[in-house]
Parts: C-alpha cells; structure tokens; sequence
C-alpha cells in the first residue's frame, strides 16, 4: 500500500487549485539534463494562490509578485525540516504520481532500440535497419515496444535464411518456419518486414538504393515471387510466342501461343536460349494471336505482358535478362501505357520497339480510324522526353492493335 498522504503536504500544494503550479514543477523537473541536479526554478504567470504557496513553502514575505525563482535546496530544505517530503521532486510525486525524467527515458529508449538492431545477424534485415526509414518501419509494426520488436527481427531472419526459396507456396513456407500458415499473410508484421528487407535487397542489385524501399508500389505477390515464394501461383499466367530453348519442351518453338504459370516458372524453369536474342514485349494478347496467326513458327519471340506485368511476368522477363535476351518494348500510346512501359524499361532494361514520339505521330496518321480521345493524368516517358509532349499535342490515344500492321513486320523479319 502507498504511504498516506500528509495532511500538511495537501494544505501546502495539494487541490485542484495549485494543479496548474505542480504541473509546471514537474515539467521542469521532466526536462532536467540528464547529468546534473537542478539548481533554481523560475515560475511565471502565478496567480495570488499559488505565489502565496510558494512563498510559504520558501519561508519568503507574502508580497504578491506574477514570477518567482528560488533555490531548489532551499525547498528541499524546507520541506525535510518540516518532515512534510524528504524534496519538493518527492512531494510533487507524492501528489500526482511519479516524474520521468525524460532525458533519461529517451536515453533507455534508445539503448534499448540500439540493442534490438545490434541482435540481428542477417545481411538484408542488418541493412534495412540500418536506413532510417528501416527502423522507422520496425517500430511502427512493434508498436514502438523494443520486446515485440525483437521477436519480429528473429521471425524475419528466419524467413529470410530460406531466401531465395524454389517455388514454395507462401502459407507453407510460413507454417515450415514460424509454425503458423498465416503468418506471412498480407500485412502482417513479419511478412511486411520481409518485403522490405528483400525490396532493398533488390534496389542494391540495380543501384537504386535512392529509391523508396517502403514506398514501392509493387504488389507483395511480385516480391515473394522474386524472392522464390508463391502466392496464387495459378494465377495469371504468362502468354507467350516461340521462346526458345535448350531442351525439348515448355517454350519451345511450336507456332502456337503458350502459357506458364508462376509456379512452373520458379519449380522447374526453363533453360531457356536466348543469349544476345532480340525478344519481342507487347502489352496485349491480341497481338499474340495475331502473329501466330500471320506468322506461326516463323514468327520471332514474343512475350505479352498483359497490362502491367504481375508476378508470372515478371519473373519470365527477369529469367530471359538473366539468359543475356535483349528485350524491346511496344505497348498502348495512352498514360497507362505509359506507366507500364516505364515499369518494364526501368526493371527489364528494356528497349522501346516502335515505341517513340515519332512512331506516335506516325500512328496518329495512319490508324486515325481506330484512334481514341485522350484521357487521364500525363506520365513521362522515361526513354523519350518528347513522347509525351507529342501526345498531349494531338490528345489522341492509339491501342497497339491499330499499329499491329507494322509490328507484325519486324516479327516477321
């Protein structure tokens, strides 16, 4: 049980009417320096109730005055003297509860935080934290509880000692390591962690370190499959056109659209023959039929990547680059064309097929028919500064379809 209260401590400071005074007390003893005692306290603003307590507290004349500054011993003094408080910081706490010292708690805050980072071990998880927005990241999801955060890094670094895996479904690899199929769920903690530390993993390999790592618009179904781990596995798979390979099979040059779906593609990917190859990119599956139908197997390779580019997708363009492919890029002349361009240029190192202002203002000219009015917010195009200045000039947007004429041309070649 707490000590009684002094019946004089209360007649001294006590009431709600000197709340206000203790409450300026404390904050002054909140703020102290971390490695020295207060010496004296200024008090502005008193009204005449709480200048007549201090200057009873501090033995002084009751002359009213709106400011007051004393020697801190002197109450420390006053107050032992009297057996009221062994300090005015005492009696203060005796009325309204512990003071923290703030400096102090920050200082076992951090030392705290400092050891939680110092605890974790791998590469990736060390890296991010080693990013403010990565301990930033780490508190948020702990709820800012260095203990709970603690537990989240040794969950995150056993995920990520499994990484790159080989096609494992995402539930199973959660149920193998953490013993809960659900822990690597969407937004979850330890799942959010691991996609961070995988994200910047891979912005060093393509020394975009700059770029925001928490910030990414990438789906965290496209990061586990980068990282080897499936999520849908079956779904949406990839469409493409006579890829080649080094072995009989899946890809080979039939004449015939073919699909892969994510979970092939990490379980048993193809060896695929495509060293110093020109590899066609579209953006629409018609063209797939298209050419297939004008072409079959003279045909030259092509990939579709179906709008913007999911997880299957992306994890073919990235096998073809790491093949040696050259991959060129021809998609919708409208702002979400645009948007999927830059995606593939900047994570395939693709180059633009027919793709240019010049090819625009050709296609404006040649599919008048077909063309539509252009509509929604501009987006740049990273390859050509004059793309989308030549499209907002003409404010008519060209489906790949209506330029499928000369794409066909260069496939056929």
């Amino acid at each position: 049980m707490s000590e009684p209260l002094d019946d004089r401590l209360q007649r001294l400071l006590g009431g709600e009417h000197l709340a206000p005074l203790r409450k300026r007390l404390r904050r002054r003893f909140e703020r102290a320096p971390l490695d020295s005692a207060i010496a004296q306290i200024r008090v502005d603003g008193l009204g005449a109730e709480e200048h007549a307590a201090l200057a009873v507290l501090l033995g002084r004349p009751q002359r009213y005055a709106s400011s007051l500054q004393f020697d801190v011993e002197l109450a420390d003094g006053n107050l032992r003297r009297s057996g009221v408080a062994s300090s005015l910081r005492e009696a203060l706490e005796r009325l309204d509860g512990p003071i923290t010292h703030l400096a102090a708690a920050r200082l076992r805050q951090e030392s705290l935080w400092s050891n939680v980072v110092d605890g974790c071990t791998h590469p990736d998880l060390v890296g991010l934290l080693a990013m403010p927005e990565g301990t930033g990241l780490l508190k948020r999801l702990a709820r800012q509880d260095a203990a709970v955060a603690s537990k989240l890094c040794r969950s995150a670094e056993a995920v990520l000692c499994c990484l790159p895996a080989r096609g494992i479904a995402r539930s199973q690899l959660a149920a193998n390591v953490l013993g809960d199929a659900h822990a690597l769920d969407n937004r979850q903690p330890v799942a959010t962690l691991v996609l961070a530390a995988w994200r910047r993993r891979d912005l060093r390999s393509q020394s975009n370190e700059s770029d925001s790592l928490l910030g990414s618009a990438e789906r965290a179904r496209d990061t586990w499959a980068r990282a080897g781990v499936l999520v849908n596995q079956l779904a949406r798979p990839v469409l493409f056109l006579n890829l080649p390979v080094k072995s009989a099979g899946s890809g080979d040059r039939t004449g015939e659209p073919s699909y892969l779906s994510l979970r092939s593609l990490l379980r048993a990917p193809p060896s695929w023959d495509v060293a110093g190859c020109r590899i066609f990119v579209c953006e629409n599956p018609n063209l797939v039929a298209t050419a297939a139908d004008r072409w079959g197997c003279g045909c030259a390779p092509l990939v579709c990547t179906d709008g913007m580019p999911a997880a299957a997708q992306r994890t073919l363009l990235s096998q073809l680059v790491l093949a040696e492919a050259r991959l060129c890029y021809h998609g919708d002349f409208d702002w979400p064309g645009l948007r999927i361009a830059n995606h593939v240029m900047r994570e395939h190192k693709a180059a633009p097929w027919r793709f240019n202002a010049a090819d625009y203002v050709a296609a404006v000219r040649s599919a008048s028919g077909l063309a539509q009015h252009l509509d929604g917010t501009t987006v740049e195009a990273s390859w050509d500064d004059g793309l989308a200045a030549a499209m907002r000039d003409h404010g008519v947007a060209v489906a790949e379809e209506a330029v499928a004429a000369q794409l066909l041309s260069d496939l056929g070649d």
